[in-house]
């Protein structure tokens, strides 16, 4: 999971390789947040027009999670 967070990220930015991705342990309810690092002048290009690239990036990986059975989320700093 944290590698197709990665590889989608860095299709979207233009410094590739300031692209991070940092996973906290499972909460009491068995949630996995994944907290997404870009270069500040990359954010607009993960975050998008209204959200838009940044809510369809999370729809992908609760899909992909699905198909694990897991519960994540996705923050982007």
């Amino acid at each position: 999971m944290k590698e197709l967070l990665e590889v989608i990220a860095q299709g979207l930015v233009n410094d590739k390789d300031a692209v991070q991705v940092t996973v906290d342990e499972a909460n009491e309810e068995g949630l996995v947040v994944y907290h997404l690092h870009v270069s500040p002048d990359d954010m607009g290009r993960v975050i998008g027009k209204q959200g838009r690239i940044a809510k369809a990036l999370r729809i992908v990986m609760r899909a992909s999670a699905t198909r694990l059975n897991q519960k994540i989320a996705v923050e982007i700093d």
